[in-house]
């Protein structure tokens, strides 16, 4: 249960079957990580197009985005569109470049809220004016201090490696000087820490590509919640959740 002041409480059962609630200090994940997943179903459900179902799931990313801002959160990346999302049916792609031209020229509101907006993935593979709108959101929003915002649109993590190796060599680094930091400091979120936190909506348990190289250490938290259902207390309870975890880095 949370409490004012940060805190929530945790009750556990101690040795001779006595019980005991804890008062524990809540830790705000410096960088939460969503896959933004079930709007086809969501709509389905509904007897609705699956464009319907992307509308909304649009929406719920606004109301979610300015949740996150309200409590605190720094980072806040978003699964939007992937690299293998081009296999679904032209008209479903075209409607997402779509609803992408919409919210990107509406993006000024964003701007409004000190919220900071930028964008990953391969910008070369997407429409013109798409890359256009995204560029003048970014520059639009540039000097906002309060929650940065990463939308992931034509994004693949292993695309992403494969960018970061093509960079590598084309600066001529030595295989020998090669590290951890070399590749880190040439994928696309070079420039904000790993998440902590990744959330996954809509009954399925995997990553599908998302931030592979960045989810070595991220806690994992998955609902049956379908995206446009998704709600601030959801968001509540993956952070709750996510304050009960022993996050050990491979220590002990």
């Amino acid at each position: 249960m949370r409490l004012p002041g940060g805190f929530f409480e945790r009750t556990i059962v101690l040795a001779f079957f006595k019980r005991k609630t804890l008062k524990i200090e809540r830790i705000l994940p410096q960088h939460i990580a969503i896959i933004m997943d079930g709007n086809g179903r969501w709509a389905k459900k509904r007897s609705l197009p699956r464009t319907a179902g992307h509308v909304a799931g649009s929406k719920k990313f606004k109301e979610i985005a300015r949740y996150c801002n309200k409590i605190g959160i720094k980072y806040l990346t978003v699964y939007a569109f992937s690299t293998e999302n081009w296999r679904r049916p032209k008209e479903e792609v075209d409607a997402i470049m779509n609803l992408f031209r919409d919210y990107l020229k509406d993006s000024a509101n964003f701007k409004s809220e000190n919220i900071k907006l930028e964008f990953i993935g391969d910008r070369s593979g997407l429409p013109e004016d798409i890359v256009k709108l995204m560029e003048t959101a970014e520059y639009d929003s540039k000097d906002a201090t309060g929650l940065k915002v990463y939308m992931a649109i034509n994004y693949g993590g292993r695309d992403e490696l494969v960018h970061a190796v093509k960079d590598i060599i084309n600066q001529g680094i030595p295989a020998e000087d090669i590290t951890e930091e070399t590749i880190s400091s040439h994928i696309y979120t070079k420039s904000y820490p790993d998440p902590e936190l990744i959330i996954r909506p809509s009954g399925e348990y995997r990553l599908s590509n998302f931030l592979i190289w960045q989810s070595a250490y991220s806690e994992f938290w998955f609902s049956n919640v379908l995206w446009p259902d998704f709600t601030p207390d959801d968001l509540e309870k993956a952070i709750d959740d996510y304050n009960l975890r022993n996050r050990r880095f491979g220590g002990v």
